[in-house]
């Protein structure tokens, strides 16, 4: 058997295989509001060892885009709690993913006295999608000693929330150009002080997000995604190794439940070394280039860290094929055709392009025997 789809235990959780369903935005709910569509459409999906939900924002300042979910208001709680009442149903295992976006968002949709919140007072260059069409970004506010200590209580406060609302579990978004990452980063974060200046600096504040949530709801319970060298939002790295192995190495002194890497196309070697400095289960998102995440990336699992002496990644993370195939682990087992996504639909109101992609009829036939 391929070891994708053996067991694996994780958190405390027996999971049914090493797949992993990524995070992925959709842009479904209502008032920030998860709805019953939403509970329909992770649920068919339940055949994934875990699921880790679209990035859900953790405050008031944390949402970017509209449409998108939260983890701080009672209403949602009560709405992603259908999630994980239905997830659980169908035998699935579901984290939430906190995303604050910092930089990356429209003031526009932030109630009055609120402001977008960054390391630095400097725009991303490029636009952001809103409901009256494409926008610039906007100045961000500096973030104060002040700010940094609020925001890493309101991700403690949206863990508290996911584990009240039935989740597994949560993942901390470090990836993909937003606010961890824009500490990260040389050109969003130009701080002079303790939060910035040097990789001990620029680590500092997603290290503090993921002590301060790990000591609310348990080390075990928390995972960490990062995507070395991954500029988008305008994001720029110096000394990336160096940062990241610094990373990885207090992480560990964590003790937490995962480390989830996006994986760039050219950052291989980078992510090998990662392996052989983190000490606990290693997700990995495989880096490709014009394409999802395919039946060939299922051979990391047996793939080797740098030094040769450990796994390359325990579990193996796909995100635009689960859209398109949800029951994704199921056709990659048996070798079945792949569904190709509606990139048109990724994003949008209904069900279309959502929770309308079949089960392949052979699983149908079997469910039904």
């Amino acid at each position: 058997m391929n070891k994708a789809f053996e067991s694996y235990s994780l958190a405390g959780r027996e999971l049914k295989n090493r797949i992993v369903m990524g995070p992925m935005t959709r842009t479904r709910t209502v008032d920030t509001i998860p709805t019953a569509m939403t509970a329909e459409y992770y649920a068919q999906r339940a055949g994934a060892g875990l699921i880790i939900t679209e990035g859900t924002h953790p405050s008031i300042e944390g949402q970017g885009y509209p449409d998108t979910p939260g983890l701080h208001q009672p209403a949602q709680l009560e709405g992603w709690q259908k999630v994980t009442e239905a997830v659980h149903e169908a035998g699935g295992v579901i984290f939430a993913q906190l995303m604050h976006v910092g930089r990356i968002g429209d003031p526009d949709l932030l109630p009055r006295g609120h402001e977008l919140l960054a390391p630095s007072a400097v725009p991303a260059k490029g636009q952001i999608y809103t409901h009256a069409g494409m926008k610039d970004f906007s100045v961000p506010k500096a973030m104060t000693e002040e700010d940094i200590q609020y925001v890493i209580g309101e991700h403690v406060k949206a863990a508290r929330n996911a584990i009240d609302a039935g989740f597994d579990g949560v993942e901390i978004h470090g990836a993909n150009g937003y606010l961890l990452q824009q500490f990260l980063s040389s050109n969003a974060n130009v701080r002079t002080d303790q939060w910035g200046k040097s990789p001990a600096g620029r680590i500092r504040f997603g290290l503090a997000v993921a002590e301060a949530v790990s000591a609310e709801i348990g080390p075990e319970r928390v995972g960490f995604r990062i995507s070395p060298g991954n500029p988008l939002h305008d994001i720029e790295e110096v000394q990336t190794e160096e940062m990241y192995e610094l990373l990885v190495k207090e992480l560990n002194r964590v003790g937490l439940g995962y480390l989830h890497i996006a994986e760039g196309p050219d950052w291989r070697n980078l992510v090998e070394r990662l392996a052989d400095i983190w000490e606990g289960t290693l997700i990995l998102n495989p880096g490709t280039i014009g394409r999802p995440t395919g039946p060939e990336e299922l051979a990391v699992l047996e793939a080797k860290s740098a030094d040769g002496t450990k796994r390359l990644a325990d579990m193996v993370c796909y995100a635009a094929n689960f859209i398109s195939n949800p029951d994704l682990p199921y056709r990659l087992e048996h070798g079945l055709e792949l569904t190709e996504p509606r990139r048109e639909f990724f994003y949008g109101i209904g069900p279309e392009g959502y929770t309308d992609y079949p089960m392949s009829k052979q699983q149908v036939v079997q469910a039904e025997k």
